[in-house]
């Protein structure tokens, strides 16, 4: 079984964002909905390093692409990028990063809002997706991480100055789900990027540092949460104890004479 390793930091190589940058000015301030440099595609940047960063940290384990409405991913202990068919207790959702070796243990979604008018028109429908898709996971599966990217050009923000902060505020109270018996329409972990059009870069002041809505916190959120409800349970090794047979993971259980070989072991380390 693999074992846990710290998560990478999600990094947006700088060419890339100046790319999307040159096409959002070419476009009057905003993005399209088709290529080239649509905002689908800007997502789906950040949808990848997300989708690797958490296969760092899950032992390296295989990124894939999902297939078409399947339940379950193949091979069993993967994490799939986009679209990610998930059925929770309110509705079938479709998310763009996920990792369900047994069910659903974590739903990553990112949104783009591309000029200013959107913050002011979308931002309340923003706000209720995320509660909703939050809420569909975790009164199903409690002990699931929801994360949320939202991905916005800082010249809207600096227009939208009023509204932004509002939005920040809001974005910052949805993401406080330390615990999984925490409310369910709570994520996570939540990070809002405002890149620079002209630099490539993203913004350092907003967020404020100190921030946990940064990009830089993301993965510390996401690998502390993570670690804390799942580290020594299948597929995962936990530091110190001898590797374990557990076949396959198309059961999504140990084997009974594994379950009681891990017993012994830790009766022998109390």
């Amino acid at each position: 079984m693999p074992q846990l390793a710290p998560m990478p930091a999600i990094q947006i190589d700088q060419t890339d964002l100046l790319r999307f940058g040159g096409r959002w000015k070419a476009n009057g301030g905003s993005l399209s909905r088709t290529p080239p440099e649509s905002s689908t595609q800007l997502g789906q940047l950040f949808d990848q390093a997300v989708g690797e960063a958490l296969a760092v940290m899950l032992g390296n384990i295989p990124v894939v692409t999902p297939q078409a409405n399947a339940l379950t991913p193949t091979p069993a202990n993967c994490v799939e990028v986009g679209p990610v068919r998930i059925v929770g207790g309110v509705r079938p959702q479709r998310y763009d990063v996920g990792y369900r070796p047994d069910g659903p243990r974590f739903a990553f979604d990112s949104k783009t809002l591309n000029d200013t008018k959107s913050i002011g028109k979308n931002f309340l429908n923003m706000v209720n997706d995320l509660a909703t898709e939050a809420t569909t996971v975790h009164t199903r599966f409690p002990y699931s991480l929801v994360a949320f990217m939202f991905i916005v050009p800082r010249p809207c923000l600096v227009e939208g100055a009023r509204k932004a902060a509002t939005a920040i505020d809001t974005l910052d109270r949805l993401a406080q789900r330390e615990h999984f018996d925490d409310p369910d329409h709570l994520a996570e972990a939540i990070s809002v990027v405002v890149w620079d059009p002209d630099q490539g870069v993203v913004d350092t002041a907003i967020p404020t540092p100190e921030s946990r809505l940064r990009l830089e916190r993301f993965s510390e959120i996401v690998e502390r949460i993570y670690v804390a409800r799942y580290e020594g349970l299948p597929p995962h090794q936990r530091l110190g104890l001898p590797e374990l047979e557990t076949g396959t993971l198309a059961g999504g259980e140990f084997e009974d004479e594994d379950l009681d070989d891990l017993e012994d072991v830790e009766e022998a380390n109390n």
